[in-house]
């Protein structure tokens, strides 16, 4: 079976100005990087961090994971020269921060375009306000260049004037509407980071739960994240079976003719199979990453 799907269990942020960072990526096992021009630079660093971003990107260096360039916000002094210079390095896509509305991925689109970027360049939108949540539908239906949306979910708690807890009970309601958004506009959907670096109990905990409401991999703040996260976001040797008992049952169904097929006594459908494939996809892929 080939890999035709892109993992994206663990997305690690990497602070564009940091270039030890930058080059260290190179050597983690995670899916996906996100090269912070953003958040995570000082007003004085975004030039320097732009250089050095848009240098690790045309290295090509990164072994196939996708990296993904977070620039600064529509309005930000620095925004019209990081879309530029990002779109012509050419990374797998470019995160828009903020996003609340269907028309600012419009927009965004738009100024690619003015820019000349390649088609194969994506774009990814950050759910992180009580505006992106309520426009979550439209904004995953907006543009044909759109592959996913990450929550930001430490910027959408104070917005919501709430604060975090272990439960998650404060945000339940508007993770729960960025996946439903996410699915029916056939996009991916990326959970907000864990903050506390320390407490690695608490961060699987968190990664089981964006498992249980169906994220497909969470956003990460540090290396030692990565591998916790990509083994809760593959799937366990009992999902793996029973997506192989799934596959071999629609096999075994289409020889004989039947149009009802069952497994461990319930009936599956379509869409089980799908899931199936998928599940016995990113097994191939952990079991490759060792």
């Amino acid at each position: 079976m080939s890999d035709s799907i892109s993992p994206r269990r663990s997305v690690l942020y990497m602070p564009g100005s940091n270039a030890r960072a930058l080059e260290k990526a190179r050597t983690l096992p995670a899916d996906a990087f996100i090269f912070d021009l953003e958040d995570a630079v000082s007003p004085t660093a975004k030039e320097t961090a732009r250089t050095q971003v848009v240098q690790a990107v045309q290295s090509r260096a990164y072994g196939g994971r996708e990296i993904i360039v977070r620039v600064n916000g529509p309005g930000t002094p620095w925004h019209d020269e990081d879309l530029r210079a990002v779109a012509a390095a050419a990374p797998d896509a470019i995160l828009i921060p903020k996003v609340s509305s269907a028309e600012a991925v419009v927009q965004i689109e738009a100024s690619l375009r003015t820019v000349a970027a390649a088609r194969e360049v994506r774009l990814w939108a950050m759910m992180e306000t009580p505006g992106a949540v309520l426009n979550a539908a439209r904004i995953a239906g907006a543009s044909p260049r759109l592959q996913a949306l990450v929550l930001g979910t430490n910027d959408l708690a104070r917005e919501l004037r709430v604060t975090p807890t272990p439960d998650r009970v404060s945000l339940l309601t508007s993770l729960e509407i960025c996946v439903l958004a996410a699915r029916a506009g056939g996009l991916d959907v990326i959970d907000g980071v864990y903050n506390d670096i320390a407490d690695a109990d608490g961060f699987v905990r968190e990664c089981e739960h964006g498992k249980r409401l169906g994220f497909d991999g969470k956003t990460l703040v540090h290396p030692s994240q990565v591998e916790p996260c990509n083994r809760v976001f593959s799937p366990s040797e009992e999902e793996t079976e029973h997506a192989r008992r799934i596959l071999d049952a629609f096999e075994a169904a289409r020889a004989e003719g039947r149009f009802v097929i069952t497994v461990d006594g319930k009936m599956v459908e379509e869409l089980h199979l799908e899931n199936a494939r998928r599940s016995l996809q990113l097994a191939a892929i952990a079991r490759r990453q060792g």
